[in-house]
This record gives C-alpha cells, structure tokens and sequence, in this order.
C-alpha cells in the first residue's frame, strides 16, 4: 500500500492540518490585590500578574486587535495577612467583600462586555495553609465544608459578572454543590466548566510560585489525581457529567493526551478543554530563549497533537503569541 502520495503535495498536507480557531483559545491571567502592579514572573518568561485595573491595559490589544474570546482568571493575594483558614477573600456570600478576582471581573467586564470571562475557583491562593479546600484541626481535608465554601465562592463571582465557573479543587462532588448554589441564587443560566481530570502533577511548579499557593502540612496528592491512573480519571470525569458539568477539563495536558482521547472517546458529546500548564509553558519558553528550539513550529505541533487527541479548547499561557499566528494565517 503506498501512503506517501496522499501527502507529497503541501496542499494536501495542509488539508490534514488542524488548529484551533481563535475562538477555541482560553487565556490565563494572574490579578494582584493591587491596582496597577505589574510583576514579571522570573520562572514563566513572558507572564506577568496584573493589578485588578491595569489588567485591562494588558488585555486591550489582545481583545481588540487580536480577537481574544476567554480568559481565565486567577487571584493573587501580596498581602499576605489576608490569608486565613476559610480563604475568606475567595469570596464569601457578603457582597461588600471583594477580592482581587471580583474587583477585576468588573473592569474587565466593563471595558469589554463580550469577552467571556471564567474565574478559577479554588481556595489555595487564599488560605493560610495553601489547601483547595477547608483543613480539620488535624490537618485532614474536610470535604463537605470545602464544597460549600467552593459554592459560596462561585456565588460571589457570578454576582458581579463571570460568563462560566471554573472549580479546580478537585474536591468529590463539588460540581453538584456549586450548580445546586447558582440555582438557589439565580445564576443557574452560568455554566460550569470542571478540572475533572487534573492529576497530581510536578508541572504545576512555577504557578504554585506565581499565585504563592504552595500546600503546608501534607501535599494535594490524597485529592489530586493520581498520576497512573486512567480509570480514576474516567470516573471523575462521568460523575462529573453526571453532576452536571457542562464542559471537562484534562490538567496538565501535554503527557496527559492519552487521558484525553480515552475521555472524548468515551464522551464524545462533551466540550473537552485542555490546560497547557505553568511547567510546560516553561519549558517551551526557556528552550526557546536558549535557541534549543524553533519556537513557533514547537508550539504549533503541539496545538496540532492537541487537537488530534480530541481536545476542542486550549488553555494556553502562550494564547498572546498564538492568537497573533493565527491572525497572520488569515
């Protein structure tokens, strides 16, 4: 059988090329306590936290010029004196309190209505033991508490503008919790988009540096994924479906594509979104500088594998640079 006439024309191969569309391109964003800070992060060339104001500076030409579509947004709190053990400024049920995600929800909604906008919901970035979820006394993970807290907090987002929720904690049944919660406010039109298949990772490094989440007392491994595991990751993934989850996401996503195929295989009617992580984001990045590697055609033949594993959306720290080659493209 001869194989190599079907592609030794560019044409052809170019009719087997599959990119994601810039509609299909999420963007990560990191936003401070503060206004107008500005923080380059030394482990993430290229990426920097916002303050909740001047973020929209840094959005603008994205949004306008370049057709951004999402971003997700991530808190980071400087003063640290407002940590505690509830992550109270996640967000709570009272409306007077506001944290950094809150504050840059309004701006950016303001500045640009029909971006849509997708908070990050999780406690790590804001408790004082860097835990997803609420800590017991003896440094047990109570779950129960956690999916109520998680609630409140997507509540609190929802109210001044968030487009979707997104929980990453990976507590058990917190996807029910949280729909249960926006019914019960009003919000039950707001979808939810889940980390259902995030694993216990090393390539998390850099963002635990970013957002200064990283866990005291013992590590995430007892409510992470384990790294080994496909039927575990399966079966978050259904019972999160099941929970009502309208969108899944595979976290990291570069060693994890043959999770992700075995998900649309097995899911093939759910949005599968795929998080290109702070580790992998670095790596690329720091090869590139070091000219180890060609940065574009790297970057695109991962989108490619991406796609070809079956994941439909791509959260990307890359997406400035992408949505940039794809507006050449065009």
């Amino acid at each position: 059988m001869q194989l190599h006439p079907t592609y030794s024309h560019e044409v052809c191969r170019k009719w087997m090329v599959n990119l994601p569309t810039k509609d299909q391109i999420i963007y990560p964003i990191f936003v401070l306590d503060s206004e107008n800070d500005t923080q380059e992060i030394k482990s993430m060339p290229g990426v920097a936290r916002y303050g909740y104001k001047n973020i929209v500076e840094h959005l603008e030409p994205l949004v306008n010029k370049l057709k951004l579509q999402s971003v997700l947004i991530f808190g980071v709190l400087s003063d640290e004196s407002k940590k505690d053990e509830e992550g109270t400024y996640a967000g709570t049920l009272d409306e007077n309190l506001e944290g950094p995600v809150h504050k840059a929800i309004k701006n950016i909604k303001k500045a640009f209505p029909k971006l849509m906008i997708i908070p990050d919901v999780c406690l790590c970035a804001y408790t004082s033991h860097g835990h997803c979820g609420l800590v017991t006394k003896d440094n047990k993970l109570d779950n129960d508490k956690s999916i109520q807290r998680l609630a409140e907090v997507a509540v609190s987002y929802a109210r001044v503008g968030a487009d979707m929720i997104a929980p990453s904690d990976m507590m058990d049944n917190r996807v029910a919790e949280i729909k249960k919660y926006l019914k019960k406010y009003n919000f039950s039109h707001i979808p939810v988009m889940s980390y259902s298949a995030k694993f216990a990772s090393s390539y998390y490094g850099p963002f635990r540096d970013v957002c200064k989440s990283t866990p005291l007392a013992f590590d995430r491994q007892s409510y992470q994924l384990p790294l080994d595991s496909t039927q575990l990751a399966l079966r978050a993934v259904e019972r999160d479906i099941q929970e009502g989850t309208d969108f899944i996401i595979i976290k990291p996503l570069g060693q994890y594509l043959d999770i992700a195929a075995l998900v649309k295989q097995k899911f093939p009617s759910t949005i599968l979104a795929g998080y290109q992580v702070s580790g992998e984001y670095a790596m690329v990045a720091f090869a590139a500088e070091a000219g180890a590697c060609d940065f574009k055609k790297i970057l695109l033949e991962q989108l490619r594998c991406f796609k070809r594993a079956g994941i439909d959306v791509v959260i990307t720290y890359f997406a400035p640079k992408i949505l940039e080659w794809l507006s050449e493209q065009n």
